[in-house]
């Protein structure tokens, strides 16, 4: 917590010289930007690095499904207008990703963090938050990530009686069901797309009704809370009614909705609405997402989608047919080894679009578009895929390490 901080022991400034002096190694030999390996040795080194390293800072955690690196970087962006800021922008969202990033926020006033779900109770208790976003819940990575209802219920019990004011989604009930545990809740109309997890209520296992935006249980009466916020259009609804315009050079409707949760999360710390959504617009692209490169010639935008919902926003943005679509689907480690969310996906929304398909597992992908229905074809690397795509810019849609992947490829 701000203004608590004491100096860092001589254990831990060992800790820190040598998380940064492994990550900087890391880095010389190739392997990425060091921040875990880094992290790992300095957690090692001392294990409470963490809290101590958040001491001095309000902290704001962030997590989600989906958005959760975008709505880190607007929230930092728009806090930035308050004082210095320190975020692990580049999404290592574990906690020895984190600690590497909190390592270089000696100056800062704020910390902005990125947490995955299955950590978000761990890190809140180390970093004593002093406000926590949480934007939705789907389901992600089936063979390790825990089911939603498991996530949902791991939130409302480590953050009941949590001093941090809570930002959260009153669209998605599992969102609400997991916030409503905490005394100090600040509700956003953020809006809800992918639907398939939350039709059964998290409180009763009650069939869920939902009438237009609304949502109940009409076994149980748990529903949806009043927004104090609100996603409007292209506006952000404030407690006071005010509306305040959303210029954003990210695309799609749920950068919208992620800026909605931002604006709420910079109000709690003073940073009037227009204000935040101003320094919003500064944000061109998110650690190489949405990004617009150029490649044998040709315009590229990089999409990330790692999972259903992922995949369904990520088609509401892409340009119409006929702009042609590259996908490309891994199934590593960081990914998550299943595929069988391939079959959750509604690929029947890319009808139109000339479709390449590459990837650790393009047959798998292929056999869910043949079912589909689409128009496809499968290349050996994005080179094949890109000179058999028609004129026009290329959407390319990947999952999390074929994206990466796909950034290396291009130099992105």
């Amino acid at each position: 917590m701000a203004g608590n901080s004491d100096p860092l022991t001589p254990r831990a400034k060992i800790a820190v010289t040598a998380g940064k002096a492994v990550a900087a190694a890391s880095r010389a030999a190739g392997r990425g930007s060091g921040s875990v390996i880094g992290g790992r040795v300095a957690l090692k080194l001392d294990p409470d690095l963490l809290h101590r390293l958040a001491g001095h800072l309000d902290v704001t955690l962030v997590s989600a499904t989906n958005g959760k690196t975008t709505t880190t970087r607007l929230i930092a962006e728009a806090l930035k207008a308050a004082g210095p800021v320190v975020s692990n922008a580049l999404g290592a969202n574990m906690p020895a990703g984190i600690t590497s990033a909190l390592a270089g926020g000696a100056d800062a006033r704020y910390g902005v963090i990125e947490v995955d779900e299955k950590y978000l109770v761990g890190v809140a208790q180390a970093t004593e938050p002093k406000c926590i976003a949480l934007l939705n819940l789907s389901r992600d990575q089936l063979d390790r990530a825990a089911e939603t209802r498991m996530l949902a219920e791991n939130w409302r019990e480590g953050l009941a009686g949590s001093k941090a004011v809570v930002v959260a989604n009153a669209d998605d009930p599992l969102v609400v069901w997991a916030a409503s545990s905490s005394p100090n809740v600040i509700w956003v109309a953020a809006g809800q797309m992918w639907k398939d997890d939350a039709w059964s209520c998290p409180s009763c296992g009650g069939v869920m009704q939902r009438p237009g935006d609304d949502w109940f249980c009409g076994e149980c009466g748990f529903r949806r809370p009043t927004p104090s916020w609100a996603l409007s259009g292209d506006h952000v609804l404030d407690p006071h009614g005010s509306a305040w315009p959303i210029h954003l050079q990210l695309p799609g409707r749920a950068n919208k909705a992620n800026a909605a949760s931002s604006a709420a999360v910079a109000a709690v710390f003073g940073v009037p609405p227009q204000v935040a959504l101003e320094r919003m617009y500064q944000v061109q692209a998110v650690a190489g997402r949405y990004d617009v490169v150029q490649f044998q010639g040709r315009d590229l935008r990089l999409l990330l989608a790692k999972n259903p919902a992922g995949w369904l926003e990520t088609f509401s943005l892409i340009d119409p047919p006929p702009a042609p679509v590259i996908l490309s689907v891994n199934a590593r480690g960081a990914d998550g080894t299943d595929t069988s969310w391939l079959w959750d996906v509604d690929y029947t929304r890319l009808s139109g679009h000339p479709i390449c398909v590459v990837g650790d597992r393009k047959l798998d992908l292929a056999v869910r578009l043949e079912v589909a229905n689409q128009q496809f074809q499968v290349c050996e690397d994005l080179d094949q895929a890109v000179q058999l795509c028609p004129p026009g810019r290329i959407e390319v849609i990947a999952n999390y390490t074929a994206f990466q992947d796909l950034r290396r490829r291009v130099g992105n």
